[in-house]
């Protein structure tokens, strides 16, 4: 019985991802190391350039895949599948406390589907439903980002091939409700130095010292976003452990019928006459 496995990574697709997430950490978190005379407080102008070179780096992680061997077009198809139900979903909650049922989507997604499609579905979804909702801005390369790390990181979890069953959902569960907050941290991280005016306790100082401005930005968290963070963890925690299961195996069930990286040769029947041979082809279809 052929079993789903996620999508593996090659030496491409991780140099990719590596890129991508290096520019993304020095696009989000430059503000913290730079001087007083540095225009930080109009951080949201490089939202523009850090866009534009998200996009075609994110072009990148998927040509890098699909050079490796580890998506083809039943891949492709099934990213713009789980993007546009993610993309649906987050209307759903978005604005009540923070409950936003696409993350549980994302995890499960990451864990079948491995961490290459995992980051490239986070993106797309956040991308989509910025369109979808009018949240475009200039946070949203770093949702797209912080998206992306986050199913990316569910991909990432030990045992795909061998961990089933309720303990396979108590950890996702687990990663799913550390992982919510890892996300609030990285986006609010972009929000904290561009809004001033909050109170010096807990405002953006640009030129301190980075650890006196991450106390700072441990008590902005506190006060502004540990709410919204914890109504995403755990909804994210309830979903996974109680219809969580169902979704793993009708996400294995589609990549097992989708065969994703089958092998195809072409190759002329045995009894085929000298003549009649360049004539016909038989298709082999060969599951690693």
């Amino acid at each position: 019985m052929k079993t789903a496995r996620p999508l593996r990574l090659g030496p491409r697709s991780v140099a990719a991802l590596l890129l991508v997430s290096l520019v993304g950490l020095i696009g989000i978190g430059w503000p913290l190391f730079a001087d007083r005379t540095a225009a930080v407080t109009n951080h949201a102008a490089d939202a523009p350039w850090l866009f534009a070179l998200l996009l075609p780096l994110l072009i990148a992680v998927v040509v890098a895949t699909i050079a490796d061997c580890g998506m083809d077009a039943k891949a492709v198809a099934m990213l713009g599948v789980l993007a546009a139900v993610g993309a649906a979903l987050r209307p759903l909650g978005a604005g009540t406390a923070g409950l936003e049922p696409m993350f549980f989507l994302m995890v499960l997604s990451g864990r079948v589907l491995g961490p290459g499609f995992g980051f490239v579905l986070g993106a797309v979804t956040m991308f989509a439903s910025a369109l979808l909702t009018g949240g475009v801005g200039p946070w949203m390369p770093t949702q797209m980002l912080a998206m992306g790390w986050f199913a990316m990181g569910a991909g990432l979890l030990p045992g795909p091939d061998r961990l089933r069953g309720r303990a396979e959902l108590l950890m996702l569960s687990a990663y799913g409700f550390v992982a919510a907050f890892a996300y609030g941290t990285v986006t609010n991280l972009y929000g904290w130095v561009t809004v001033g005016g909050i109170g010096q306790a807990i405002s953006f100082v640009p030129g301190d010292p980075v650890h006196e401005n991450l106390v700072r930005f441990l008590a902005y968290v506190l006060a502004t976003s540990l709410g919204w963070d914890l109504g995403r963890a755990a909804l994210t925690v309830v979903l996974t452990l109680t219809v969580g299961g169902t979704l793993l195996r009708a996400l294995r069930r589609a990549t097992r019928r989708a065969n994703f990286e089958a092998q195809v040769t072409f190759e002329a029947p045995e009894e085929a006459s000298p003549s009649e041979a360049p004539h016909r082809t038989y298709v082999t279809y060969e599951a690693k």
